[in-house]
């Protein structure tokens, strides 16, 4: 039986009880399903890894879930490798690639099994079935995933005793099966780093995914302008909502804290609290993104006059970013320096800058020196995929020192931010700040921007808001 709560209402199962709850039970296998649309895609990514490590067996887990207050958990989402190896997004679960002697691997993966109706299993403890909802049997998950699956209930055991075998894991994901392996840190990560790797140029399913999520983030923008009236008689949190209830319909959730700047809060580069007031004449800098129901997530952020029209500073402001974005997103094409957009839209920024007296030029020594840092904080950009920061743990040479390659998506994101206790600016710039952050495919002959669909220009803003403002 399993363990009851502390201070439960019921301290025993009664023999008869027991047996009610184990019959009359109804067969609920799923036969008719059938492969995945992504199990294909999977397989050719899982035959990329195998071949960067002939003769290891390799250990990818999903992870388990994490305890948000005392019983509760946390909402469970899967390490992305795992994702991306398997397409699979079940707790407690591991994808196994066994090393053969031709130097290739078996695949398989550890599942968590249902719950057996032939003892109490099933409708006992925060995690049974009937508490959680029902899981895939091994039968279907084979079906669906075109992989043989085992129970993970054995992995630990299995591991453990086959340690003749050399073996990888990626760390930090399950405890459990990572005590069950002899492995090295330092070759454990460079597993880790070839699973970022292949997820630099997407395949045409997850470029498919990611359109789709972005194509959802532009509704749920449109949806907060047409309740920002409701969001000034509220606050932030109205904005979140607003948005997360998109991300729900669509998608699988947000694909990561929605920050809903208001006002002073639009400098603050990732302010997520969400609690503040949203005041005409103010700015609103909302940075948010859909994740799709496979877990690929968008990207974007606008930056909108609450009241519907710019004042002449926000919009001098304003119309820098812009022109800064514009300069950045030219630069991205296939054979361009990742580098080479983060460069031109910073170029840009400090040549404004030197400009307006906040700096001191000229501007190709401010930029040498990263004096326009002060204002514009983070990097212009980075990855997009699985991970709204994807692929962050990919050789350093093959993502910020490598080259763009057709299929690769990117983020482009110039910002500007003056601290509403910044003395060297004049007062009335105090507390602005503007970022605008679109989402790039890198194609055969340039790049085409995913998150088009929404108005980036000033005068588009505002003729925008004026359609959709309620």
């Amino acid at each position: 039986m399993a363990k009851g709560r502390k201070n439960g209402l019921y301290s025993e199962i009664s023999e008869e009880l027991s047996a009610l709850m184990r019959t009359g039970w109804a067969d609920t296998e799923r036969r008719e399903l059938t492969l995945e649309e992504q199990a294909p895609y999977a397989a050719a990514r899982r035959a990329a890894l195998s071949a960067r490590f002939p003769g290891e067996r390799l250990v990818i887990p999903s992870g388990n879930l994490k305890v948000r207050s005392n019983d509760d958990t946390y909402p469970f989402r899967p390490y992305s490798g795992y994702v991306h190896m398997t397409g699979d997004q079940a707790r407690d679960g591991a994808l196994v690639l066994e090393p053969r002697a031709d130097g290739g691997h078996d695949a398989y993966c550890y599942q968590l099994p249902r719950d057996s109706r032939d003892n109490n299993e099933f409708w006992t403890g925060a995690t049974a079935e009937l508490w959680m909802g029902r899981r895939r049997s091994l039968a279907e998950a084979e079906r669906v995933l075109g992989l043989p699956c085992r129970d993970v209930r054995t992995a630990a055991d299995d591991l453990a005793a086959d340690s003749g075998t050399p073996t990888r894991i990626v760390r930090g994901v399950d405890p459990s099966l990572e005590a069950a392996v002899a492995t090295e840190a330092e070759r454990d990560a460079v597993l880790e780093e070839a699973l970022s790797d292949l997820r630099l140029v997407k395949d045409e399913w997850e470029i498919k995914e990611i359109r789709s999520a972005v194509d959802s983030t532009v509704r749920g923008f449109t949806d907060v302008v047409g309740e920002l009236s409701r969001a000034i008689a509220s606050s932030e949190r109205w904005i979140e909502g607003t948005f997360f209830r998109r991300a729900r319909l669509e998608g699988n959730a947000v694909g990561y804290g929605t920050i809903c700047a208001a006002g002073e809060h639009a400098t603050i580069m990732h302010w997520t609290d969400n609690d503040g007031p949203v005041r005409p004449g103010e700015l609103l800098l909302l940075d948010a993104g859909v994740e799709s129901r496979t877990l690929y997530t968008a990207d974007v952020t606008r930056t909108l006059p609450i009241s519907g029209t710019f004042t002449p500073v926000q919009r001098r402001v304003y119309d820098a970013v812009y022109e800064a974005q514009e300069a950045g997103m030219a630069a991205v094409k296939p054979g361009a320096a990742y580098r080479d957009f983060h460069e031109a839209a910073q170029r840009s920024l400090a040549a404004r800058l030197v400009e307006w007296g906040f700096i001191e030029g000229p501007a190709d020594r401010a930029y040498e020196l990263g004096l326009q840092r002060r204002f514009t904080m983070a990097g212009t950009g980075h990855m997009l995929g699985l991970d709204v920061h994807d692929c962050a743990q990919a050789r350093t040479e093959e993502y910020v020192g490598g080259v763009l390659e057709p299929g690769m998506v990117l983020t482009v994101e110039p910002g500007l931010y003056f601290q509403p206790d910044d003395l060297t600016v004049p007062q009335e710039w105090r507390g602005i700040g503007v970022r605008i952050e679109d989402d790039l495919l890198v194609t055969a002959d340039g790049h085409e921007n995913l998150s088009g669909g929404l108005p980036r220009s000033a005068d588009e803003v505002e003729a925008w808001m004026a359609r959709f403002a309620g």
